[in-house]
């Protein structure tokens, strides 16, 4: 069978077209005859590595994501699966000849799911990584849902940061399906039409306008969930739209600071903006007219534990190469995972 593959990181030109033996499924594996092969950001970098002309051996298949056909099943696998349309996810993870770069792959059953014969195929393979990560983003709050639906997340706001791209987009449709309310911010025009037509209910661009005061100004309360991707400049956002029990759940950064500067940045903004909120309160008890009616009082927000905001390690868990920290600062939840997997 025709297969790409690449022996070597760096650029495309590193991927050749090559033919491999067809794999034989084993116990509790499918496999699939690929129509769509999915391209995600962890491919490409992955494909990069971190400096270029590495040596990869064996050479990776790459792609974990893809649509197609159950062409055979192993041993303990249910012979109905032959035949049907599937969509894969994860095909190529710690699996050198498991992408979806070829005519057929073979994964464990688990990380195939069925695809509704209306359905297309180049539906199927944009789903895998996006969705999976933008739906673990969205259940990980403490007293939400820990499945999306048809008004799982009614009477809920989420903030979306970044809702053009592939997460994003997702998490944006993921949410408007649940009936949340959808704040999205996009860097212009364009992106704010892709995350309109996603579902979003406000679209802001963060090129143009404060995207803290238009937070303030729809959701006054704050904001139950926020997915984001860039969260060392959204520090801020995210200090000033959560309120207790609410989730910030990061499933990439811009590859800026590390994990304890990120944290740190972290703790300062929400340092900041309790000390805003601490000089509000104060100017509501000497005024009869508060200057900031939309803003919630801040006992109401913050306990008194928020005095020394201290930022406590609850969870420190690593799975296979993934590390996923999980902190908590009075009653808001931080989730750090690459792909926004949560162990409670």
């Amino acid at each position: 069978m025709r297969a790409i593959e690449y022996s070597v990181t760096g650029e495309p030109d590193v991927l050749t077209l090559v033919d491999r033996p067809l794999t034989e499924v084993g116990p509790g594996e499918v496999r699939v005859r690929i129509h769509r092969s999915g391209v995600n950001p962890t491919d490409w970098k992955s494909r990069r590595g971190n400096e270029a002309g590495t040596a990869v051996h064996p050479a990776q298949v790459p792609n974990q994501d893809g649509a197609g056909v159950v062409d055979a099943v192993g041993q303990g696998v249910d012979v109905a699966l032959t035949g049907r349309r599937v969509w894969l996810w994860e095909a190529a993870y710690q699996r050198p000849a498991g992408g979806t770069a070829q005519e057929y792959a073979v994964v464990p059953v688990r990380h195939v799911m069925p695809l509704p014969d209306d359905a297309s195929y180049d539906l199927g393979a944009a789903l895998g990584v996006p969705f999976l990560t933008a739906h673990r983003c969205l259940t990980v709050t403490e007293d939400g849902p820990d499945r999306l639906g048809p008004g799982r997340l009614a009477g809920r706001t989420v903030l979306v940061a970044g809702g053009a791209g592939a997460v994003g987009n997702a998490a944006i449709q993921l949410a408007r399906w649940s009936d949340a309310t959808v704040i999205t911010t996009v860097s212009g025009p364009e992106k704010g039409n892709l995350a309109g037509l996603a579902g979003a209910d406000h679209v802001i661009d963060y090129k143009q306008q404060d995207v803290v005061a238009e937070v303030r100004a729809i959701a006054p309360g704050g904001v139950n969930t926020i997915v984001e991707v860039w969260p060392a400049a959204s520090a801020p956002v995210g200090a000033a739209g959560t309120p207790p029990h609410g989730s910030v759940a990061v499933y990439a950064t811009d590859g800026g600071p590390t994990t304890k500067e990120l944290f740190e940045g972290l703790a300062e903004a929400y340092r900041r903006e309790i000390k805003r909120r601490r000089h509000l309160e104060e100017a509501r008890r000497r005024a009869p007219s508060p200057p900031h009616p939309q803003s919630p009082p801040v006992r109401a927000l913050w306990p008194a534990a928020a005095e020394s905001l201290t930022l406590k390690v609850m969870v420190l868990a690593r799975m296979a190469d993934l590390t996923m920290i999980f902190l908590a600062t009075t009653g808001v939840t931080f989730v750090l995972s690459a792909v926004a997997i949560l162990v409670r």
